[in-house]
């Protein structure tokens, strides 16, 4: 007599996978913040890798906060029902839970817990730039900032012996132009998008993985430069876009080994220049209310009011359009020259 085969538990003894551990961990000091990523594949390993092995680490205090990130793909996919619906499988990491699918792309976060689980779906895996920076970078950058009540803006910043120029200005203002020129010449790399600063000290961090070119600013860069970019992959911005992704972890560049003190502020123009120069020093209150209509994200921060007070004393200018893009470096390397600012 044949024995009866026993229908599985509806419930499994581990449906959220939480004794499963994950396929690699690594450690890694970013935006002042120690990030543990636990990987669930193999794949996950290497977006994580691509997108923050070999930075320098950057402290703002003597403790760095520890934070964890779990990276796990999306359960396979199941053959399609005409009559029901994907089904949802349950999946946890960084002490979250969570139920997906198998076309599921998402990042949920735990400021509180100090804990992100991103979910990446096998389609996703195929788009290895978006899973970059529109999860990974996602859960790393809000982390790092709420854990450590950092402003965060939307701007570059490139310096030299430990102080910076923030450098804020639309898309299209020529930020990116304008920071690899100064990386060309020796200067210290931050950032080109994202900088996050300590409102009460003005050290700026952010990570100097890659800087974004246009194909039509390559005329403007040396020949060598300009072929080592062209060598570098193209990606597509959502905005239709496209841009070389030029990885900065050359020896021939040189990245902040450390967060910035940020010792000028300078709002970017594409109008062209004035007979006086580039450069036009703008009072204090302007350059606050500037900041304050550019960064609305920033201003709504609990730290705005410390940082609004420690901006009045940094110098602000506006930079304008010069014939040529190496001379906004000129101006921006002339304004770090020892006696041109203040020491705050």
């Amino acid at each position: 007599m044949r024995a009866k085969k026993t229908a599985p538990p509806e419930i499994p003894p581990d449906p959220f996978h939480e004794r499963t551990p994950p396929a690699s961990r690594v450690r890694m000091q970013l935006l002042g913040g120690s990030f543990e990523f636990e990987c669930g594949s193999p794949e996950l390993r290497r977006l994580v890798d691509w997108a923050y092995a070999g930075l320098p680490s950057h402290k703002l205090a003597a403790v760095a906060p520890r934070l964890r990130v779990r990276l796990a793909l999306a359960p396979r996919a199941r053959p399609r029902s005409r009559i029901a619906p994907p089904r949802v499988e349950t999946l946890s990491g960084a002490g979250l839970l969570c139920g997906t699918t198998s076309d599921s792309d998402f990042a949920v976060l735990s400021p509180e817990q100090r804990s992100a689980l991103i979910v990446v779906s096998q389609e996703m895996l195929r788009f290895d730039y978006y899973a970059r920076y529109e999860l990974i970078e996602f859960a790393v950058f809000t982390l790092a900032a709420r854990s450590q009540g950092l402003i965060p803006l939307h701007g570059a910043c490139v310096g030299a012996a430990g102080r910076g120029i923030l450098l804020i200005g639309d898309s299209g203002a020529g930020k990116s132009t304008a920071s690899l020129h100064c990386l060309l010449r020796g200067m210290d790399f931050l950032t080109e998008d994202s900088v996050f600063v300590a409102p009460d000290s003005a050290l700026a961090t952010g990570v100097a993985n890659f800087v974004h070119i246009r194909c039509d600013s390559l005329d403007s860069v040396p020949a060598s430069s300009a072929a080592l970019i062209r060598r570098s992959p193209v990606i597509r911005r959502r905005s239709g876009v496209e841009k070389f992704e030029v990885d900065l972890r050359r020896p021939e560049f040189r990245l902040a080994p450390a967060p910035l003190s940020i010792a000028a502020v300078v709002f970017i123009s594409p109008q062209p220049a004035r007979r006086g120069g580039l450069l036009t020093q703008l009072r204090g209150r302007e350059a606050v209310a500037r900041l304050q209509k550019d960064q609305p994200f920033a201003v709504s921060q609990l730290g705005w009011k410390t940082f609004k007070k420690r901006l009045g004393l940094i110098p602000a200018f506006e930079l304008r359009r010069g014939r040529h893009p190496a001379e906004a470096a000129d101006a921006l390397q002339g304004l770090l020259a020892e006696g041109k600012l203040p020491e705050l």
